[in-house]
């Protein structure tokens, strides 16, 4: 396979609160996998994400707290960074929006599309408190929407309909910062991204994405787009964020929408500057045609990663569209949307604390959104676990190594391993691989997984179909055979599932680190099982001890989960 370039993103994380479930299934998880997959293939990637800090609602609780904005944002940038590692997370960099590298970045694209005539100054209505004297912009004030008659609707956006709001069509106002209702009408200029000026050229872009994203992604951003885009404010009267770079324009902030997304840019420039690279940050990875691009992301971000950031790239010339943006679904819990507010969610840090990284990822990955919303259930957390993970895979692997181990303690025969690649089982074995690899190319995460548990069930299958420990009473070379035979199984087994659980691969995989290298994985990964003739061409000896891989979830951790959560209610 021809090596090339993959720049992968997943959505930058907000830093005011934990990551919970919902936003590790929306966009972490896959990207992950995707990133992973493209090493193992033998690509070179670039795998970047960072914290989203500046805004209205970081702002509003970083005050609640007492806390100035820089250290709220570090504190939530330092716990999702541990999270992400927890999870297995392999981002290439992960940095912060409020550092001045990224600022920078920031600065240079505000000026290119200023100086192009895409950023003008208008006059807009904007609601501001007699009382504390603040202009109350987005999330600083609530009232009830429009829509729906949901009381609580905020600034930007309504929780209940999800209709994008104008806060000056509000009614039952209240000011954010001081409680106040003393709230008027005032004019204002603020600078706006002209995207209509650029519709023509975006919806020819648009429409070669027709055949290749998903069904949950064009249709909706072609209806929203094919008459017009519509300018949106980039600017707010508020004291945290970006200077804007002109004069007479004290006080004035570039707001969030804008600057967040060009924090994939200003995070690729560092991490190549980090590592001292050569290569250019733009001409070598984001506006080369040799790379694909691609945005992981919740569909809560759809608007900006198919219409706002593409229409700034293309206008201001800096940096290309992306190839895809595979947009998942909302995941829920237990059939309800999460909320911290209410206290229906799960603290995802004590979670994998404890049910580890391959029981969550696995089962994650197998609820995975991204056709239709799904839920999290515990009690189908220690199901699949427990019958898939457990039984198929885990209860495999241990009574295949530690068969082997007993009985050839000082390591198998190389003889016992021939005769594998020419046989029925190896070609299945090599064209599930292949179609597992078509999948995952596909952005299929879940039906990826879905396909190595089903390697796993073969595995399993030839192992107790075979039955070495009757075998080995009546001709131990036949059951000598069978165990390297199903090693080869778990080999294998161990390399695919590198992409979808990391961990549980490495603990596979060292059992067979004397006799594997990097480029064996690659072939196998591919496919092409001719590589294992090699591998064991002078037989294998198991030098760790074989200890159980996937312990099963007991049932009273999910009985503590589910108290928990209705105690919350």
């Amino acid at each position: 396979m021809q090596e090339k370039k993959y720049l992968i993103t997943a959505a930058l994380p907000y830093a005011n609160g934990p990551i919970h479930f919902g936003h590790m299934a929306g966009a972490y998880l896959s990207s992950d996998v995707y990133n992973r997959h493209r090493k193992l293939q033998g690509h070179k990637t670039l795998f970047i994400s960072g914290s989203d800090e500046h805004g209205v609602a970081i702002m509003l609780n970083a005050k609640k707290v007492g806390e100035p904005y820089q250290e709220y944002v570090n504190k939530w940038h330092r716990e999702h960074s541990e999270l992400f590692k927890d999870f297995g997370i392999g981002f290439d960099f992960f940095g912060q929006t409020s550092a001045d590298y990224h600022k920078e970045e920031v600065i240079k694209w505000f000026k290119v599309l200023h100086e192009k005539g895409y950023i003008e100054p208008k006059d807009s209505q904007q609601l501001y408190c007699n009382d504390c004297h603040n202009h109350l912009p987005d999330r600083f004030v609530e009232g009830t929407c429009y829509k729906c008659d949901y009381e609580h609707a905020r600034g930007d956006e309504c929780p209940n309909c999800g209709e994008f709001i104008d806060p000056v069509k509000l009614t039952n106002t209240v000011c954010k910062i001081c409680a106040s209702q003393n709230i008027s009408e005032v004019t204002v200029t603020q600078y706006y991204i002209c995207l209509s000026k650029y519709h023509s050229e975006y919806r020819k872009w648009l429409e070669t994405k027709s055949d290749e994203w998903r069904k949950t992604v064009y249709p909706y951003v072609d209806s929203l787009t094919k008459e017009n885009l519509h300018d949106r404010a980039i600017t707010r009267d508020i004291d945290w964020g970006i200077d804007v770079p002109l004069p007479n324009t004290e006080g004035k902030k570039l707001y969030v929408w804008f600057d967040a997304p060009i924090g994939y840019v200003s995070n690729t420039k560092k991490y190549l500057e980090q590592i001292g690279s050569s290569e250019d940050y733009i001409n070598d990875w984001w506006n080369s045609d040799d790379v694909e691009l691609t945005h992981f992301i919740g569909k809560d971000n759809i608007i900006f990663h198919t219409v706002i950031f593409p229409t700034m790239s293309m206008a201001s010339g800096i940096c290309k569209p992306a190839n895809q943006v595979p947009a998942n679904q909302f995941l829920n819990l237990e059939g309800k949307q999460f909320s911290k507010s209410t206290g229906h969610y799960v603290d995802a840090a004590k979670a994998v604390a404890k049910f580890g990284q391959n029981a969550l990822r696995y089962y994650l990955l197998s609820i995975l959104p991204e056709q239709t919303d799904s839920s999290f259930s515990w009690e189908q957390l220690q199901a699949k676990v427990n019958n898939e993970l457990a039984n198929n895979i885990g209860n495999f692997l241990n009574r295949c190594l530690k068969f082997t181990q007993k009985n050839w303690n000082e390591g198998m025969p190389a003889k016992y391993y021939e005769g594998f690649t020419g046989s029925s089982a190896c070609e299945s074995l090599s064209a599930d691989i292949k179609a597992l690899n078509e999948l995952v190319d596909g952005y299929n995460i879940k039906k990826g997984i879905e396909k190595v548990m089903f390697i796993g069930q073969s595995a399993n299958n030839f192992f107790s179909d075979n039955a070495p420990w009757a075998q080995i009473k009546e001709d131990k070379d036949l059951a000598g055979k069978t165990l390297a035979h199903s090693s080869i199984y778990a080999l294998c087994l161990g390399v695919i599932m590198k992409p979808f659980l990391p961990a549980l691969s490495d603990s596979i995989l060292k059992h067979y680190e004397n006799i594997l290298t990097e480029e064996h994985q690659r072939k196998i990964y591919s496919g092409d099982l001719s590589v294992i003739d090699e591998i064991f061409s002078k037989g294998h000896v198991l030098s760790e001890e074989v200890v159980a891989l996937v312990p099963k979830i007991d049932d009273a951790l999910i009985k503590e989960e589910l108290e928990a959560l209705e105690a919350k209610k």
